[in-house]
């Protein structure tokens, strides 16, 4: 891991609570960027040279902490964060939405204000709450940015921003990270993978979900559970309001044939799945999946991040909520 150059950071500032929505950040707080330059399609130099141009005019002091591999981000955002608690200062991802999820993880219930500078295709997380795409624009932003606190999703003691899922979304994901692999990262792509994802011969989940005092039985292709009203609003589910109330939302199927998929797809893509009568969503504040024919282990992800865990899966909504950093002006999140 490189931590590349800083600016005086050797000042000590007290920092008020971070629960407190109008409270912004000050040039004597010092930013430490955890970096990823693996995350995106943006060159990693390019974009350390926009920042740093940025907040020395603004007389910020910052720090760069860059990653070599995907493997060191928890332990940068470790170091970022007792550095941001020893200096009061906040801690800033840049990248992808699954580089953000890997630092919020070392930041959630530190009290330590959370910035994002996306670098990735989607960026759904930093959309919903109005961050701006460009990197220029999005670092003016932290300069004069005020805390948010908002809700993420848990999973088995791991958090998720956007969304975690189990079944043939996962491979999807995977089978994504492939073609932009070979093709580049760009939507075009994402979605040709996508199709060729739903080809396939898949497997049904037999599940057992329970929730709100019920246990029902299901044969599923897949399980989503979402945490981010924006994606919510463009795959065509009337749900975003119930994030608002502190629950997740749960999106299934009943079983379905692979036209049928691709019939949900096209769906999705015109903002309206909510109206397949396969579609089986509701929302929840704690969700028990329990794996059918003795299975012990699936594959799930998490904000784009493939793994494995254990039978049972228990979602909820996480106790502390992270405080975000967004921009001053609501005209610019309306923008977003």
């Amino acid at each position: 891991m490189n931590l590349l150059r800083g600016a005086g950071l050797n000042g000590i500032a007290t920092f008020p609570a971070a629960t407190q929505n109008n409270f912004a950040m000050s040039n004597q707080q010092p930013f430490f960027f955890v970096m990823n330059p693996g995350s995106g399609n943006q060159n990693a130099q390019q974009t350390q040279d926009t920042i740093s141009a940025i907040l020395s005019a603004a007389g910020c002091r910052y720090q760069f902490m860059v990653v070599e591999e995907g493997s060191q981000l928890i332990t940068a955002a470790q170091q970022a964060v007792k550095l941001a608690q020893e200096q009061a200062g906040a801690v800033v991802a840049v990248g992808g939405d699954g580089t953000l999820n890997t630092v919020s993880q070392a930041v959630l219930g530190t009290g330590v204000p959370f910035g994002v500078l996306p670098q990735g295709t989607f960026n759904y997380f930093a959309r919903c709450y109005g961050i701006p795409q460009d990197t220029d624009a999005a670092t003016q932003c932290l300069i004069d940015a005020v805390i948010k606190p908002v809700n993420v999703g848990k999973l088995n003691g791991k958090i998720f921003l956007v969304n975690a899922s189990l079944g043939l979304y996962p491979q999807l994901l995977e089978d994504r990270e492939a073609f932009k692999q070979r093709f580049g990262r760009n939507r075009l792509v994402a979605l040709g993978a996508a199709l060729m994802t739903l080809l396939k011969a898949h497997r049904q989940l037999a599940v057992q979900i329970e929730y709100a005092g019920e246990i029902r039985t299901l044969r599923t292709p897949t399980i989503v559970v979402n945490n981010n009203a924006l994606q919510l609003e463009h795959i065509g589910i009337d749900k975003g309001d119930e994030l608002a109330r502190n629950h997740l939302v749960a999106i299934t199927s009943t079983p379905v044939s692979t036209p049928a998929l691709y019939g949900m797809l096209l769906r999705g893509l015109l903002s309206r799945l909510g109206e397949d009568e396969n579609l089986i969503s509701f929302s929840f504040e704690k969700m028990t999946v329990r794996l059918g024919r003795g299975r012990r282990r699936i594959k799930v992800a998490m904000d784009g991040e493939v793994s494995y865990m254990r039978s049972p899966l228990e979602f909820s909504v996480a106790e502390h909520r992270l405080p975000l950093l967004v921009p001053r002006d609501p005209a610019l999140r309306s923008q977003s």
